[in-house]
């Protein structure tokens, strides 16, 4: 992997990544950043860096770098384009996405492709009742790598903690994630977002993660969260991360 992408990557150990994605394209030149780090109690971790760019008004360029406590590295880049005109209460995006994934010092490439729906709460019967605002999303997102991991590897780390399985890439993986988020106040908003995943390696999980994001800052925002899973395999996890939109 370049060094210039691991750099960026190590600098963003102790930040990470969004919960934000979305249907709605960035505005032209808009940038969104997120840093933020997951820790389960196992002592599992995730870390990453991620932004969104727009491009065109319907064309976002998004990426995502990673680092996790099992030694992988990831970087992921992505294309988002609205697939409606901005009229009418429905929102819906197409992505495709590509990048590498590093561990045990062998660069595997890796793709995506996701579709996502979503519409503000001021559409939604009966939500719309919910003074302040906010949205209702849902995302289909399949990944795959282009090569088998070492069975062997996969194995050890399994002996250190199922945990730690999370916090590595997949040979193939299916994921849906429903979001609600609610702008509390000007200055609170609440996100709880339920996350399906069937994954190659151990199967099918669901987990609930729960933010609470503040301003703090100018165009800055602070997230706490925690990570509870529903079934399958999984630990409780905490979150905590930084926002930035220009």
């Amino acid at each position: 992997m370049p060094r210039l992408i691991r750099s960026l990557v190590l600098t963003s150990l102790l930040l990470a990544d969004s919960a934000l994605a979305g249907p709605w394209p960035r505005e032209m030149k808009g940038i969104f950043l997120a840093l933020s780090t997951e820790r389960d109690a196992e002592g599992s971790s995730y870390a990453a860096l991620y932004g969104e760019y727009g491009l065109r008004p319907s064309l976002t360029l998004g990426m995502e770098l990673g680092r996790s406590g099992a030694d992988e590295t990831s970087a992921m880049f992505w294309l988002q384009r609205a697939l409606d005109r901005g009229k009418g209460p429905d929102r819906w995006a197409l992505s495709f996405g590509a990048g590498v994934v590093e561990r045990g010092g062998a660069d595997i490439p890796v793709g995506q492709v996701a579709v996502s729906w979503g519409r503000g709460l001021e559409t939604v019967p009966l939500l719309d009742r919910i003074a302040g605002g906010g949205w209702l999303s849902a995302e289909i997102r399949a990944k795959a790598v282009a090569k088998l991991k070492d069975e062997a590897e996969i194995e050890r780390l399994a002996a250190d903690g199922v945990g730690i399985l999370a916090y590595i890439t997949p040979e193939t993986s299916i994921k849906a994630e429903a979001t609600l988020g609610w702008h509390a106040t000007s200055s609170w908003t609440f996100i709880n977002q339920l996350r399906l995943e069937d994954r190659e390696d151990w199967g099918f999980s669901a987990s609930l993660a729960s933010s609470a994001v503040r301003d703090i800052l100018g165009p800055a925002k602070l997230e706490l969260g925690l990570i509870t899973p529903l079934s399958g395999e999984g630990e409780l996890a905490l979150k905590i991360g930084c926002w930035l939109e220009l």
